[in-house]
């Protein structure tokens, strides 16, 4: 392959901006709310018990919003679209919501029934605290419906984006956060009148932040063509491809959740605060796995789909070799910010009302063990859509597993030494192994991609870092003082950091001359004229 961009590469360049910028509001408003969430209750009981209560229905949200559902909706969507027709590919659509809406209200149901006794499963040592098990597994039963309402809004977003619709779906979460953050603060101010715990009052906000994250794509999507044709048609081939595509993605997934109730299993027998650190920390590096890793994997996902149903390999070698630089162009500064910046970042962000000095130690040491997979985790999130365009999810399945293996054997033999760290040590540990083992079999199913071209885009994008973070490194100590001050000054400090650097990492890509780079420059270049 020559040594260029992949000729999807701006088209892919400008979806991803938008869903960047959308992405970006949407995390923004993210950190508000975790804002809210450190200053009314720090890190601790109250918090701890949200987070094990949030993270039951996340398990499944994962799989039935922006995991297996999605990449498999949106790989069949896009075949129908491309070949059999808007009235098909529209009645699938319908068939499918109706099938969703079913299945999960089902689960839900059993979900709210079995509340506690997941809990007392999921976080056995809550029960050494009197009433944080049963805090938590109140919290739990009025959020399990938020499964529901964002499963059904990852299916909407998979039919826009397949449209080319990209921004009012990635926007769509900055109204779940909206939605948490404005009705779950006013009901926490107003429970307590009640005899109820404030935090309750932000689990009932977080189930309205789903309903608006549902909600305000639907005027988008009539705007399309759809059109809501009730029925259920289980012999639907469509349908049934979608289920075939999703089952051993679901195996997959399975190890993830299992992960997951591990780590939260471990953290909740480490000191008390440990969850909420944990959580602090990974809501953090979500903000460029976000911008960065899904937004391009959500961008990336309709082309790569494309060309799979138009058996173009060269094009798919190419669209999935130019996302991957690019990935690597945005991530790999962004790890070594968040190394460098974690505790000045996590004092500016976090470090108000009941959140303590303490609490900002503790957190920027789990954001630091987190940011080591931050590339991975990113790198990932192109690599899976691939093998769905393939229609071939067994790999992603095997490497799920095998990091399930690495991840309990990292934390079983080092947290009594790293207590909470060795949790996020072991999650960037699994995903660098998952990166690795996905890349391997890519390179084998595609018949080769050029590994000259991403190992040169990637040594650029290493030198170029290394220049940003012998910068920021020299500026961190000539700041000191303003990122010790009051917030006004911690803010001007760390801006003037991340702005600056930045900048100088930019500038150093541009004389490098990375192809993806240079091609994404060049369109803004274009716009900027155009204007």
């Amino acid at each position: 392959m020559p040594e260029k961009a992949s000729s999807s590469t701006g088209k892919i360049a400008r979806s991803a901006g938008t869903v960047s910028g959308a992405v970006m509001c949407s995390r923004v408003l993210g950190l508000i709310r975790e804002q809210v969430f450190a200053h009314l209750f720090g890190a601790g009981y109250a918090y701890d018990a949200f987070v094990v209560a949030f993270r039951i229905p996340n398990l499944l949200r994962d799989l039935f919003g922006e995991g297996a559902l999605s990449a498999a909706f949106v790989t069949v969507f896009s075949d129908y679209d491309t070949n059999k027709g808007s009235a098909a590919t529209w009645q699938l659509a319908s068939n499918v919501l109706v099938f969703l809406s079913l299945l999960l209200s089902l689960l839900v149901l059993v979900g709210m029934l079995l509340a506690e006794p997941i809990v007392r499963l999921l976080a056995p040592d809550f029960a050494a605290v009197l009433g944080k098990t049963e805090l938590t597994a109140v919290m739990t039963q009025i959020m399990f419906p938020f499964l529901l309402l964002v499963a059904l809004a990852a299916a909407v977003m998979g039919m826009l984006n397949t449209k080319g619709k990209f921004f009012v779906p990635a926007m769509s979460s900055s109204f779940f956060n909206l939605g948490s953050i404005i009705g779950g603060v006013s009901l926490a101010w107003l429970l307590p009148k009640f005899g109820q715990e404030a935090i309750i009052g932000m689990a009932w906000g977080t189930l309205l932040g789903g309903l608006l994250q549902l909600l305000v794509q639907l005027p988008a999507l009539r705007q399309t063509g759809f059109r809501f044709l009730p029925h259920l048609d289980l012999r639907d081939p469509g349908l049934r491809r979608i289920l075939w595509l999703m089952l051993p993605a679901t195996v997959g997934l399975s190890a993830t959740q299992i992960n997951v109730f591990v780590n939260t299993n471990f953290a909740a027998s480490c000191q008390e605060g440990s969850v909420s650190w944990l959580n602090y920390a990974f809501r953090l590096v979500q903000l460029p796995i976000g911008v960065f890793g899904v937004a391009f994997s959500i961008a990336a996902m309709p082309v790569l789909a494309r060309h799979a149903a138009q058996k173009d390999l060269v094009g798919l070698r190419q669209t999935f070799s130019s996302s991957l630089v690019m990935v690597f162009s945005l991530t790999i500064p962004a790890t070594v910010g968040l190394i460098l910046l974690a505790g000045p970042i996590i004092r500016l962000i976090f470090e108000h009302g009941a959140f303590t000095a303490k609490d900002t130690a503790f957190t920027a040491q789990a954001l630091i063990c987190y940011a080591y997979g931050l590339f991975a985790y990113s790198a990932v999130k192109i690599m899976v859509p691939v093998f769905y365009a393939l229609n071939d999810t067994k790999y992603p399945v095997i490497s799920s597993f095998l990091a399930v293996a690495v991840n309990i054997l990292f934390i079983t033999l080092t947290i009594d030494r790293l207590s909470f760290q060795a949790i996020a040590l072991a999650t960037s540990c699994s995903m660098v192994l998952n990166f690795l083992f996905l890349g391997f079999i890519l390179y084998r199913k595609l018949a080769g991609f050029s590994l000259k071209h991403l190992g040169k885009g990637t040594l650029k994008i290493l030198l170029a870092s290394t220049v940003m973070a012998g910068s920021l490194i020299g500026l961190q100590r000539l700041l000191l003082p303003l990122l010790a001050g009051k917030i006004l000054f911690q803010l001007v400090g760390v801006t003037v950091l991340i702005a600056s650097t930045a900048l100088l990492y930019a500038t150093t890509l541009h004389f490098l001359r990375l192809p993806e780079f240079e091609e994404i420059t060049g369109k803004i270049g274009q716009r900027l004229r155009k204007k």
